[in-house]
């Protein structure tokens, strides 16, 4: 019984891995333009296309194709455009641009008009018919605006969020009437206690680490989930986002600054024990590790690796297209497919590590702060 549940799991997991890594490539193969049937068929398409996928998007679109006529073909939904101009808040949905990157659409909307130039949006001056260029391939007739639409990334947080409160809603009703969870919760209850147990405790200590389990299990599973479904044709790529990351980890400084301790302060802006010329130096690199380098080394670490890991998988995937295009190897196909199922079964235990690793910084930094020291 015991093997056959194990086998399952087995199986389910290289589904999972085959499926991702064959999502990847058929996505490899689109192009914006329609031109060649959608194939991608040069080095500068395949990283031009890298770039797009990882990059956020006003619309959530899954894959597309072209029928036998030669028209593109994108299966998805448009997302709500929220913008803010100079006349105020506008709204209207992400698929009045036609899936058009380049600015050449341009929307009307409440007396003002907007184009979308790589991925982002702008209002045009209200005299303008098309969007004009410097050489650097700047608008030069449109302005930036404060951009609030709900994006690809937006709904993956929303989904992850609702999912997370589903889920601990679960296994919270389920220890108040029973013992022992069942269904799900028993999957989740070994993963909250190792997050308590071997992360939250050992970091903060006994005396303070149940005021900050909920924040790290938060984090913790957040992270995680949303690196998985990085991996998933859903082509989320949230945690690539360094906004995404940036946020996280002022979560973090704003936990640990709040919740230092006067004797961390003083150990911060006056060491002890050290000659008092010496002290204002320590003083301000201790300041700048505290409100730079911890959360830049939290953001930085989590959106270089995941963006790291969707940038290699792709490129391992379009060799299959470049080596065939342009040098005329025969087996590309089968080097692509092997390097890349590789790279997947790695990329998910990457997907776990982050998580762990951005979570243990938390804690070991939140540890330091409220820690109290023995004064002899």
């Amino acid at each position: 019984m015991k093997l056959a549940v194990k086998l399952k799991k087995q199986l389910v997991l290289l589904f999972f891995i085959i499926f991702s890594t064959l999502a990847f490539a058929s996505g490899g193969t689109e192009r914006k333009d329609g031109k060649d049937g959608g194939q991608i068929n040069t080095k500068e398409e395949v990283e031009a296309y890298i770039i797009h996928h990882i990059k956020d998007s006003h619309d959530f679109s899954l894959f597309s194709y072209t029928d036998g006529e030669g028209v593109r073909k994108h299966f998805g939904f448009p997302l709500p455009v929220i913008v803010y101009t100079s006349q105020g808040l506008v709204t209207f949905m992400s698929s009045e641009f036609h899936h058009n990157d380049d600015g050449h659409v341009i929307v009307e909307k409440d007396g003002l008009k907007f184009a979308k130039i790589h991925s982002k949006i702008y209002e045009l001056d209200a005299e303008a018919s098309t969007v004009s260029f410097d050489a650097d391939h700047h608008p030069t007739n449109a302005h930036k605006v404060l951009d609030f639409s709900i994006t690809k990334s937006v709904v993956g947080i929303l989904f992850v969020g609702l999912l997370l409160l589903w889920w601990f809603s679960s296994l919270a009703r389920q220890y108040k009437t029973k013992q022992i969870p069942t269904g799900f919760a028993r999957v989740l209850e070994p993963l909250v206690i190792y997050v308590r147990d071997e992360i939250a405790r050992p970091n903060i200590g006994d005396k303070h680490y149940r005021r900050f389990t909920g924040y790290l299990l938060t984090v913790f599973f957040f992270i995680w989930v949303l690196n998985l479904l990085g991996l998933t044709p859903l082509g989320f790529n949230v945690t690539g986002q360094i906004a995404v990351t940036a946020c996280l980890a002022i979560f973090t400084l704003i936990v640990y600054t709040f919740s230092a301790k006067k004797d961390y302060w003083g150990h911060v802006l006056w060491m002890p024990g050290i000659p008092v010329f010496v002290k204002p130096i320590l003083a301000i690199i201790e300041l700048a590790g505290h409100f730079l380098i911890k959360p830049f080394s939290l953001l930085v670490r989590l959106f270089a690796n995941i963006t790291a890991g969707h940038v290699v998988l792709m490129s391992l995937i379009a060799i299959m297209f470049t080596l065939k295009n342009e040098l005329g190897v025969v087996g590309a196909t089968g080097l692509s497919f092997a390097l890349s199922f590789l790279i997947i079964l790695i990329e998910v235990l990457v997907a776990f590590l982050q998580a762990y690793i951005f979570t243990m910084l938390s804690a070991l930094f939140i540890g330091m702060a409220v820690e109290e020291h023995e004064h002899h």
